[in-house]
C-alpha cells in the first residue's frame, strides 16, 4: 500500500521483524548498527519504526502481527523464515531484503550456483557430495600434497568448506614443501579466530564439503556491506589464516578499516545485491594477483562503529522506503542532517614526520615513502651433496617406477611416498656388517657400500621425511636391448644410473630466530614512529608489503620468520609463510646467466693461489686496494692451502671414530622399521636447541655422526685429490661453511684443531668468496648485472611506482580546496553517497578505456589495499609507505652489492662518482662476507614542501649489514654475544651507511646509474589486473598526462613492470 498524497502527516511503517538479539533495542539500543540506523531514520520525521519482537514472531499467528508499509525481516538462528514469508504474502509490504533467496544461503553449493549464474568471479572450486558419513567416493582421490575431485586436481594448499552454511568449521590444508599441517578457521572466540595442527595432513570425510584453491590475499580479507544495489562501503581485517589473533580496539572490538573497492569490485557488489535480492547485504571478497573473487554471501550484515556508515545507510534506505511507498515525496536529504550525534574525536596516531634516521634528518618536511629490503637467509645446516653409480636391480625398478617407465628418463624422488620407497630399497641393499673385512675386499665396493650407507642414514635423520630439505635425482646411464615380457620384439633397459643425493642447508633454530630479530629490529628502527609506527600504519592499510622469496626451503622459512617478527605475529611459521610470502625463483634464485663469466673468474682464482703469485695490479693504487685482480687473497694463498688439508685430516679422524661407534650400534637396530611423516617443528628448524641431545653429547640438530663424518670425508677428498696432488679451491667456502658450523652448534664435541681450521678457512675463504664473483671490479660488475638484473628491475619498478603514487597525492592534496564541477544537484548525491557507482554503460567504457590499466598499480599481480580516507577514523589517511622485502641467497646479495658500488666503471658512465662514497667503498673492501642475515636496504623520502618537477623532490638513502659476521671465536670477550652462543646464535651486526652523512643521492641519479643493469620494465610480465581498475587514486586526464610527461619509459603500455 503506498502513502497516498492526501494522507498528510500519516507516517510510512516499517517493520522490524527480526529476532531481538539483532536489533539491541532498548538501553543499548545506540551502540548496535541496527538503532544507529533506525535513530536516523526516526529522526527524519517521516517514518514510524514498529519492532515486533521475539514473543509477537515466534508465539503469535501472522494475522495478529503488525500491520507495515516497509519489512526489515531476515533469518538468524531460531528465526521462523517460513512463517516471515507467509506474512510477507498476506500483507505485500515493500522488502528491504527479499525472503525466500534467503534460504540460499544457508547451502555453500546453492551460493556458488547462484553466484556463477550472474558471472561473479568464485574460486575454483569441486564439490564432493556424501550422502552418509565416511563414504567412499569413486571420484574423489586423496594423495599427500593434492586432492582430485572428478579429475580435477587441487594442490596444496586449498581450502575445504562444509557445504552447511552455518557451519564455519573451514580448514585449510598446506603442502609439504611448506612443511604440513592444516589450519582450522572458526567464529572468533576470545581472541581466536583459528588454530593451527601441525600433524593434520588428511582432509575430512564425515560430510560434504566444497573444495577451493587457496587464494593467496597478502593476509588480508576484504568485507563489503551493500545498502542497495547503488552503495558499497567495504573494510578490511588480518585474516585469521595468518596467526589466529583477532586485532581488538580498546573497546575489545575487532580492528577493521574502510578501504576503497575498484570499480570492477563496485559493480561486482551490484551484481551479489541484485542475484539474492537483498538490499543489505554483507559478502567476503578475496583478492589475490591482482583479480577479485567472492568466496561467501552473509546476507543482512551492518558495519559496526562507523558514524559515517551510518549516516550513508539512513540516507540510503530511507530513499528507498519514500520511493517504494512515497513517489510523489522528495527524496533529497535536506541540506542539516536532522538527528545529532556527538561523534568520538579523531584519536591521533602518535606518528610523527621523520627524517632518515640513520644519516640524519633533512628537515622536518620529509615523510618515508618506500623501504626496499634485499636479505640474504639466516643460519642454516652445510649442504650436502652424495653421488654414486647404481646397477641395483630394486634402484633401477624404483627410477623407472617413477619415471613413467622411461628408460632414457631421470627421476626425481621428493615426496615422503618416494623417499619411503627408496630408503626401503637402501635398507635391502646396504651390508649387515662392516664393509671390508672379509666379502668386500675391493676399493671401489668399499666406497660404494659406504655411500648407500649414507644415503640411508640421510633418508633416516631425524626420523621424518620434507621435500624441502632433501631431493634425489636418478640418471640412467647405460642401457641393453631385452626381449619384451609378451615375447614380441626388444625394448631398452637401464643397467646403470647415477644417483645424486642432495641435503642438507636447513634453516636452524638459530636462523628462525635470527630472521625474527632482524624482523623486530626492522619494525622498530625502519619506520616513524618508533615501532609502533609500523604496526599502525599497516592494520590501517597505508602500510604496502610484499614478500618474495626464492624456492629454497631456507629463504622461504627466513622469509617468513623475518615477516613474524616485522608484524608482530604469533604462532607456526607455515601459515604465515602460505599467507605473505610470494616465491620468484626466476628474479632470486640461480646462477645460470653468469656461469660462464663465473668458472672464468674462479679458473683465475685459481691460477693466482696454486702458482703462488702475488695479486697483479691492474690500474689499483694505495687508496683503492680492490681495483686488483684477486683483490684481498691472502699474499701466502698456496702454503695456507696445504696447512688446511694437514689440519682438516685430524678433525676428520677424530669424526670418524665418533661415527664408527654410532654405526656399529645402528647395525644391530631392525632393517624394516618405517620412518613416520615427517614432524612439522623439525622440518622447519626448532626454534630452541635440543638440550638433551647436546647433554647427551650427540651432535647439533637431526645429524648424527655418521653423517657428521661423512660430510667431513667427502669435503676432505674433494679439497685435496691425493693422487694428481691437486687442490680445488671450490671446495674453500663449503670447508669454511662446515668449521662455522660446527663451532656455533657442535663446539660441544671438543674437536681438537677445530678452532685453528677455522682460522685458516677463514683467510683463504675472506680471499676466495667475494672473488668467485669476479677477479676484478669490471668483473665483477659484469657478473653482478647477470645475476641480479631482473632484481635490480624490479627495484627500479617499485621506486618509480612509489614516486608516481607520492606525486598523485600531492597534486589531489593540491586541488582539495577545487572541488571538480558537477553536474548532480542535493547534498545527498555529495556528501551522502560517496561510493554511487557509475551507471553501468559508463563503466563498461571505463574498462574498456586502456588508461585504467593503472600506472599506480604495482608489479605483476600485486593485490592492493587502500584506506578510504573519507570513512576511516584516522588523522592522515593520506600517510603511506610501500614495502618490498626480497629474501635470497648469498650470490644475490654479492650481486647487488657489485652494481651498487661499482655501476660507475660501466664505459657509458665513467664521468659519474660511485652511487657509494669513498669512505663506505673501503669498509666493503675489508667487509669480506656477507653473512646469514646480511642485507641491503633502500629507503625513498619524499620531500613535502619543494615543487613536483624538483630533482630533490625523492631522495635516497642506502645502507647495508654484513649479518651475523661474528666469528665463533671472537664471542668470548663479548658478553652479550656470549650469552647467544649458549643458543649456538650470532649477533646481526647493524647497518651501516653507504653514502657520506649530508650527501643526497636523488631518485634519478639513482635510476641514471642502475638503469643499463637492470631488466627494462616492458621485459616484466603484463599485468593481469582487471580493466577498471583504478588503485587508490581516480586519476584525472591531467594528471596521467602529467605523469606520461615526467617518465618516458612508461610510455609503453607494458612498461610498467606488472
Amino acid at each position: 500500500m503506498e502513502v497516498e498524497e492526501g494522507d498528510v502527516g500519516r507516517k510510512i511503517t516499517i517493520g522490524v521483524c527480526v529476532m531481538e538479539k539483532k536489533v539491541k533495542c532498548g538501553p543499548e539500543v545506540f551502540s548496535a548498527p541496527m538503532g544507529e540506523i533506525l535513530e536516523r531514520l526516526h529522526a527524519f520525521g517521516e517514518f514510524e519504526v514498529i519492532h515486533f519482537g521475539d514473543k509477537i514472531i515466534l508465539e503469535e499467528p501472522i494475522e495478529s502481527w503488525p500491520i507495515c508499509d516497509c519489512l526489515i525481516a531476515f533469518y538468524s538462528s531460531g528465526y521462523p523464515l517460513e512463517k516471515a514469508e507467509e506474512y510477507a504474502a498476506l500483507r505485500k509490504p515493500f522488502l528491504v531484503n527479499e525472503l525466500e533467496p534467503q534460504h540460499l544461503l544457508h547451502d555453500r553449493r546453492k551460493v556458488y550456483e547462484r553466484l556463477e549464474m550472474y558471472g561473479i568471479p568464485v574460486p575454483r572450486y569441486a564439490l564432493v557430495n556424501r550422502e552418509v558419513p565416511y563414504q567412499d567416493l569413486h571420484y574423489f582421490i586423496e594423495e599427500e600434497d593434492f586432492v582430485e575431485v572428478h579429475g580435477e586436481r587441487f594442490w596444496k594448499p586449498f581450502v575445504e568448506k562444509p557445504v552447511d552454511g552455518d557451519d564455519h568449521s573451514i580448514m585449510i590444508y598446506y603442502p609439504s614443501s611448506a612443511g604440513g599441517g592444516m589450519k582450522e578457521l572458526f567464529r572468533k572466540v576470545g581472541n581466536r579466530s583459528s588454530e593451527f595442527h601441525p600433524e593434520v595432513r588428511r582432509v575430512r570425510r564425515e560430510g560434504s564439503y566444497i573444495y577451493e584453491e587457496f587464494m593467496p590475499t597478502g593476509g588480508t580479507d576484504v568485507k563489503v556491506y551493500t545498502v542497495g544495489p547503488e552503495y558499497a562501503h567495504a573494510e578490511a581485517r588480518k585474516s585469521p589464516v595468518v596467526d589466529g589473533v583477532v586485532m581488538r580496539n580498546p573497546d575489545g572490538k575487532e580492528v577493521r578499516y574502510p578501504v576503497l573497492l575498484t570499480p570492477n569490485e563496485k559493480q561486482m557488489a551490484r551484481e551479489v545485491c541484485i542475484a539474492f535480492r537483498q538490499a543489505v547485504c554483507g559478502f567476503d571478497l578475496l583478492r589475490s594477483e591482482g583479480c577479485s573473487y567472492v568466496c561467501d554471501v552473509n546476507g543482512w550484515s551492518f558495519v559496526k562503529n562507523s558514524y559515517k556508515y551510518y549516516d550513508d545507510a539512513a540516507c540510503v534506505l530511507r530513499k528507498m522506503f519514500l520511493d517504494a511507498k512515497a513517489p510523489h515525496l522528495s527524496s533529497v536529504i535536506p541540506p542539516a542532517l536532522p538527528w545529532k550525534v556527538n561523534e568520538p574525536v579523531q584519536s591521533s596516531e602518535g606518528l610523527t614526520r621523520q627524517g632518515s634516521g640513520i644519516i640524519g634528518t633533512f628537515g622536518q618536511s620529509e615523510e618515508l615513502r618506500c623501504v626496499i629490503a634485499i636479505i640474504r637467509h639466516g643460519d642454516r645446516t652445510p649442504k650436502q651433496k652424495v653421488k654414486l653409480k647404481v646397477t641395483e636391480e630394486k634402484l633401477l625398478n624404483l627410477m623407472l617406477k617413477y619415471n613413467g617407465g622411461r628408460p632414457r628418463s631421470e627421476t626425481k624422488l621428493k615426496s615422503a611416498v618416494q623417499l619411503q620407497d627408496l630408503l626401503d630399497a637402501t635398507r635391502m641393499l646396504v651390508p649387515r656388517t662392516r664393509p671390508g673385512r672379509e666379502s668386500d675386499s675391493e676399493a671401489e665396493d668399499i666406497e660404494h657400500a659406504e655411500k648407500l650407507r649414507q644415503v640411508k642414514a640421510v633418508l633416516e635423520e631425524g626420523g621424518h621425511f620434507s621435500g624441502i630439505y632433501r631431493k634425489v635425482q636418478l640418471k640412467p646411464l647405460k642401457w641393453v636391448k631385452v626381449p619384451r615380457g609378451n615375447g614380441e620384439g626388444e625394448e631398452e633397459r637401464p643397467v646403470e644410473a647415477l644417483m645424486v643425493l642432495k641435503y642438507g642447508g636447513v634453516l636452524t633454530h638459530a636462523g628462525r630466530k635470527q630472521a625474527e630479530e632482524l624482523g623486530r629490529y626492522f619494525r622498530n628502527n625502519m619506520y616513524p614512529g618508533e615501532g609502533t609506527g609500523l604496526l599502525r600504519l599497516h592494520s590501517t592499510y597505508r602500510h604496502d608489503l610484499k614478500i618474495y622469496s626464492s624456492d629454497e626451503g631456507r629463504v622461504q622459512m627466513s622469509a617468513a620468520a623475518f615477516a613474524k617478527g616485522l608484524l608482530d605475529l604469533e604462532g607456526q611459521l607455515t601459515p604465515i609463510l602460505v599467507s605473505l610470502v610470494s616465491k620468484d625463483s626466476s628474479m632470486l634464485d640461480g646462477l645460470d646467466n653468469a656461469s660462464i663469466e663465473m668458472e672464468e673468474a674462479k679458473a683465475r682464482l685459481n691460477e693466482i693461489i696454486t702458482s703462488g703469485m702475488k695479486t697483479i695490479h691492474t690500474n689499483g693504487s694505495s687508496d683503492c686496494p680492490w681495483m686488483v685482480d684477486g683483490a684481498g687473497l691472502p699474499p701466502n694463498a698456496s702454503e695456507l692451502l696445504s696447512k688446511l688439508v694437514n689440519i682438516f685430516k685430524k678433525v676428520t679422524e677424530q669424526v670418524r671414530l665418533l661415527a664408527k661407534d654410532e654405526d656399529e650400534n645402528l647395525t644391530e637396530a631392525s632393517m624394516y622399521d618405517v620412518v613416520p611423516p615427517y614432524d612439522q617443528a623439525k622440518a622447519l628448524g626448532k626454534t630452541n636447541i635440543d638440550i638433551d641431545r647436546i647433554a647427551a653429547g650427540l651432535p647439533c640438530g637431526s645429524e648424527g655422526f655418521l653423517l657428521m663424518y661423512a660430510r667431513w670425508r667427502k669435503l676432505e677428498r674433494d679439497l685435496y685429490n691425493e693422487r694428481k696432488e691437486r687442490f680445488d679451491i671450490t671446495q674453500i667456502p663449503d670447508v669454511y661453511d662446515s668449521c662455522k658450523y660446527d663451532l656455533l652448534h657442535n663446539a660441544h664435541l671438543n674437536l681438537e684443531g677445530l678452532d685453528e681450521l677455522f682460522n685458516v678457512a677463514q683467510l683463504l675463504a675472506d680471499g676466495v668468496i667475494p672473488n668467485e664473483y669476479g677477479i676484478n671490479p669490471k668483473q665483477k660488475l659484469k657478473i653482478g648485472s647477470k645475476i641480479a638484473r631482473r632484481l635490480l628491475g624490479k627495484i627500479l619498478i617499485d621506486l618509480r611506482n612509489t614516486r608516481e603514487e607520492a606525486l598523485s597525492v600531492a597534486e589531489l592534496k593540491s586541488n582539495q580546496d577545487q572541488p571538480p564541477p558537477s553536474t548532480k544537484t542535493g547534498k545527498e548525491d555529495s556528501d551522502y553517497q560517496p561510493k554511487l557507482f557509475i551507471k553501468n554503460d559508463d563503466l563498461r567504457r571505463s574498462s574498456a578505456n586502456e588508461l585504467p590499466k593503472d600506472k599506480d598499480d604495482d608489479d605483476d599481480k600485486e593485490t592492493k589495499y587502500r584506506l578510504d580516507p573519507k570513512y576511516a577514523n584516522v588523522k592522515t589517511p593520506e600517510r603511506h609507505v610501500r614495502t618490498r622485502l626480497y629474501f635470497t641467497s648469498e650470490s644475490h646479495i654479492h650481486s647487488l652489492m657489485n652494481v651498487l658500488r661499482y655501476c660507475n666503471l660501466d664505459e657509458s658512465l665513467q664521468e659519474e662518482e660511485s652511487l657509494v662514497c669513498q669512505s663506505a667503498l673501503d669498509r666493503l673492501y675489508k667487509t669480506k662476507e656477507l653473512d646469514y642475515m646480511s642485507y641491503i636496504v633502500l629507503r625513498m623520502f619524499e620531500n613535502t614542501e619543494v615543487a613536483l618537477e624538483d630533482p630533490k623532490k625523492f631522495r635516497i638513502e642506502m645502507t647495508f649489514s654484513r649479518g651475523a659476521d661474528l666469528s665463533p671465536l671472537e664471542q668470548k670477550n663479548d658478553s652479550e654475544a656470549a650469552s647467544l652462543h649458549q643458543e649456538h646464535t650470532l649477533p646481526i651486526m647493524g647497518p651501516e651507511r653507504l653514502q657520506e652523512v649530508g650527501s643526497y643521492l636523488t631518485l634519478e641519479k639513482m635510476e641514471m646509474m642502475i638503469r643499463s643493469f637492470a631488466m627494462p620494465a616492458e621485459d616484466f610480465p603484463p599485468p593481469s589486473t582487471p580493466a577498471g581498475f583504478s588503485g587508490y587514486f581516480s586519476k584525472s586526464a591531467a594528471v596521467l598526462e602529467r605523469l606520461v610527461n615526467l617518465w618516458p619509459f612508461l610510455k609503453n603500455a607494458n612498461a610498467n613492470g606488472k
